[in-house]
């Protein structure tokens, strides 16, 4: 923690300081102004690009008109009340906060014989239209998505949560980045030990930055270090955060970052998509099956096909699985390159441009595939199956818990390869301890199934009516357990 500064009443000692601390005539974006207020002299301090210009010309504007002896007497109080003309107007005593407050965008005012330093927000970020998420889209439902600007994301969370007992608070993090972390929930819904130990868990990081954002922060107030599992979901879409919001979650938004995480977290909330509540329940809970079964094949499809094609003994009504021809690589090897070839071509997608990444595709899974069965490097059935495992894996709606995944396959496959069926299920019930030993901010991973809880399950296992969901989910413990209004409750 720096040491207060105290602001003086001289004009030059805190201007001095404050140019000196953040560079002036170094820095080309910080901008000092000197101008007269009411026959004393001012100061204003901003960078340039971060304030609105209309906003600034019209403040000096009325700075200007103050007539000479109107600050003679309360002067801080008139300059506030009365000469001012903005809404967002605050007085900081201590020089280090000032020079916080410029970094973060808001304007400066210094007078000479006050000791306070007016703060006025007149911040204009330059923001990217909203746009629909690219990874959580829909065939029906809102269009749009988080952004870059946390001010902007909360606005569009308050669009469609208009309680007054929803409640962002600002937490500021990082003693170089200052990074403004809002934390969201619904006070009346939202258990308080959970959102009090969201908001100490934040507060006791002790770091000068955190320059990723909510998965910095995600590893710091979860402590996931070794644990391949997501344990806070993030979203894009704000209605997806609302309807958390009603549960009695917590949302965690961070300045800079184009989404939210969502805390506390079970498996589930990983294997469920918006659009299963764009559709009707019955399509709804298809949908919801189809997904959660690639995810599980995903998960055993290869380490089982691979037992099965290896067995020397096999019934004559699944004698046709296995390779009809073996290739001139062990087919455990084949599985192995298959899947980091496949990770290979993921990244190389991500990072090559949209006018091209079609054709890397076609070459990738086409042409290099059809040439590997020619020479006899792949079997035709190895890639099947790792291509229908890559299906499943896309399927899955978060991305993290899909990479995830994909190390869980690996241990299956490994302990199938080294110890046959015994290996299999040996790693199959360690992944599963892991599952189980796994919590998200006191809530068991496995929540419904561990602890077992047969209603929250069923809504799980099927996409209820909304008009059929009265009850907030458990896990969450809400203060307000009911999701009907209260005059409607028998």
């Amino acid at each position: 923690m720096k040491q207060a500064k105290p602001a003086v009443k001289k004009l030059a000692e805190n201007l001095d300081f404050i140019k000196e601390k953040l560079g002036y005539g170094v820095t080309f974006d910080l901008l000092v102004r000197e101008i007269t207020v009411g026959g004393k002299r001012a100061a204003l301090v901003f960078l340039d690009g971060f304030v609105n210009d209309n906003a600034v010309i019209e403040i000096m504007k009325r700075l200007l008109d103050v007539p000479r002896g109107g600050l003679a007497v309360n002067a801080a109080e008139h300059v506030l009340h009365d000469y001012l003309p903005f809404f967002e107007v605050s007085w900081v005593e201590d020089l280090n906060e000032a020079c916080n407050e410029v970094l973060a965008g808001p304007m400066l005012l210094l007078i000479d014989g006050l000791a306070k330093i007016f703060v006025v927000d007149v911040r204009q970020y330059q923001v990217r239209s909203i746009e629909e998420p690219d990874l959580e889209r829909v065939t029906r439902g809102s269009r749009e998505g988080f952004v870059e600007t946390g001010l902007f994301n909360v606005n569009l969370i308050r669009r469609r949560v208009r309680d007054p007992n929803l409640r962002f608070e600002v937490l500021t993090v990082g003693e170089r980045s200052q990074t403004d972390i809002m934390v969201g929930y619904i006070a009346d819904i939202a258990s308080p030990e959970i959102v009090a130990e969201v908001k100490e868990r934040i507060s006791h990081i002790d770091r000068d930055a955190i320059p990723m954002g909510g998965k910095n922060l995600e590893e710091y107030i979860l402590g996931t270090k070794l644990n391949p599992l997501p344990v806070t979901r993030y979203t894009e879409r704000p209605d997806v955060a609302a309807a958390h919001l009603y549960e009695g979650h917590v949302i965690i938004i961070v300045d800079t970052t184009p989404f939210a995480l969502i805390v506390p977290s079970t498996l589930w909330h990983f294997t469920q998509h918006a659009e299963e509540y764009f559709q009707n329940p019955p399509v709804g809970t298809y949908l919801r099956w189809v997904r959660t079964l690639g995810i599980f094949l995903s998960l055993v499809l290869i380490p089982v096909w691979y037992l099965l094609a290896t067995s020397s003994s096999l019934p004559e009504w699944i004698n046709f699985i296995g390779p009809k021809e073996p290739g001139r690589v062990p087919l455990w090897l084949q599985f192995l390159m298959l899947e980091i070839g496949l990770d290979l071509l993921r990244m190389a997608l991500v990072h090559t441009p949209n006018a091209l990444a079609t054709s890397l595709g076609l070459v990738g899974a086409i042409l290099l595939g059809e040439l590997a069965i020619e020479t006899g490097l792949f079997t035709s059935e190895a890639i099947l199956y790792t291509a229908l495992v890559a299906v499943g894996t896309f399927a899955t709606p978060s991305l993290e818990f899909s990479l995830a995944i994909r190390l869980f396959r690996y241990f299956l496959f490994l302990g199938s390869v080294l110890f046959r069926w015994w290996g299999l299920g040996g790693a199959f019930l360690i992944s599963i301890l892991i599952m189980g030993l796994t919590k998200s901010f006191g809530v068991p991973y496995l929540w419904p199934l561990i602890p077992f809880d047969w209603p929250a399950l069923l809504r799980i296992i099927f996409r209820y009516p909304i008009p059929n969901v009265s009850i907030r989910p458990r896990m969450t413990k809400p203060g307000d357990m009911w999701a009907t209004p209260r005059h409607k409750r028998r």
